[in-house]
C-alpha cells in the first residue's frame, strides 16, 4: 500500500524562500532548463602593438634590412671615382677684330654671290681657291735652337694671337686660359707661331709663353686617371674634357705620363691629353 506524506504549508513556504525564486535559481545554475542565461563577460584583448607579429591576422610591418659590415665596405669600394677639376666656364678664346671682320666679309661675299646667282637664275658653286704651297716645318727654332714643334703653357689669362709676328698685325684671337698648353711651330725674332688644340695658328709674343712648367688639357671625352700606368689599375679620378693639369713625368717609350690635377695624382695616357708629343721625355 502506498503512503503519501504531505508537508505542512508553512514548511513549503520556508523551503522555497531559502532557495529564492525559480528564475534566480536558474540564473545561478546556468539555465539548463531552457530559460535564457545571463550573458557571459566579454574579454577584451589588449590593443595589438604595431610592428612585426608572428601569427597575427593583421598586416605586419616589414623589418628593416641590416646590411653586414662586409657588404657596406664592398659598396664603398665600388664607388665611382671623384671627378677632378672643372673646365673653365669661359670660352678658351674669343675672336679678335680681324677674325670678326673676316667672318663678316665672308658672309657678305656669300650673300652677294647668292643674290647674283638668284638674279641670273643659275646657281653655280664658286671655284675653290688654289691651296698655297705648304712650307716644311723646321726641326729646330731659328732663334732659340730648341726643337720644333714643342709645347709651352700660356702665362696669362689674356693672350692675344696676331695674324703676323708684330703688333702692327691685327688680333685674330684672344686666349682666356692661363696654363693652356699650345704648340710652338715657328720662331721669328721675339715672336712665336703657335697652334692650339683646335688647330688654330697665329703669332704671340714669347713673353706670353711659360718656360719649364709643363701642362696638359684633356682631349675629346672624359678619361680616367689611374693609380699605375696600366689599363686595369685602380681609378684615382675622372677628368672632364678641357680640364687643365700638370705633367710631372713622361718616360721614354712609355704610353703613360704621371700627371696632377689639383690634389689628385696619377697616370694618364699620352693619347688622352694635349700637351706632349708621342716620344717626348719629361722629368727624370
Amino acid at each position: 500500500m502506498r503512503r503519501t506524506f504531505t508537508l505542512p504549508t508553512f514548511l513549503l513556504l520556508a523551503f522555497s524562500g531559502s532557495l529564492g525564486t525559480p528564475a534566480a535559481v536558474l540564473a545561478q545554475t546556468g539555465g539548463q532548463t531552457g530559460g535564457q542565461a545571463a550573458p557571459p563577460h566579454t574579454l577584451q584583448l589588449p590593443p595589438r602593438a604595431q610592428g612585426s607579429t608572428q601569427g597575427g591576422s593583421g598586416t605586419a610591418s616589414r623589418p628593416s634590412t641590416v646590411r653586414p659590415q662586409g657588404e657596406a665596405r664592398g659598396n664603398a669600394a665600388r664607388r665611382e671615382p671623384p671627378t677632378a677639376g672643372k673646365p673653365d666656364a669661359r670660352a678658351t678664346k674669343r675672336p679678335g677684330a680681324a677674325a670678326k671682320g673676316a667672318a663678316g666679309a665672308a658672309a657678305g661675299a656669300a650673300a652677294g654671290a647668292a643674290g647674283a646667282a638668284a638674279g641670273a637664275g643659275v646657281l653655280k658653286p664658286p671655284a675653290p681657291a688654289p691651296a698655297p704651297p705648304s712650307e716644311p716645318e723646321p726641326a729646330v727654332g731659328s732663334v732659340t735652337g730648341l726643337p720644333l714643334p714643342r709645347f709651352a703653357p700660356l702665362r696669362s689669362d689674356e693672350v692675344n694671337m696676331r695674324a703676323g709676328p708684330g703688333t702692327r698685325f691685327p688680333i685674330e684671337w684672344t686666349y682666356q686660359r692661363r696654363d693652356l698648353p699650345v704648340e710652338i711651330v715657328r720662331e721669328f725674332d721675339q715672336w712665336r707661331r703657335i697652334r692650339d688644340q683646335d688647330g688654330t695658328e697665329g703669332w704671340v709674343h714669347h713673353s706670353n709663353l711659360g718656360l719649364g712648367r709643363r701642362t696638359f688639357t684633356v682631349r675629346g671625352e672624359m678619361h680616367t686617371m689611374r693609380r699605375r700606368p696600366e689599363e686595369d689599375a685602380g681609378a684615382v679620378a675622372r677628368l672632364q674634357p678641357g680640364v687643365i693639369g700638370r705633367i710631372r713625368a713622361c718616360a721614354q717609350g712609355s704610353a703613360w705620363c704621371e700627371v696632377q690635377v689639383g690634389e689628385y695624382r696619377g697616370w694618364l695616357k699620352r693619347a688622352e691629353m694635349f700637351g706632349v708629343t708621342a716620344d717626348e721625355v719629361i722629368g727624370g
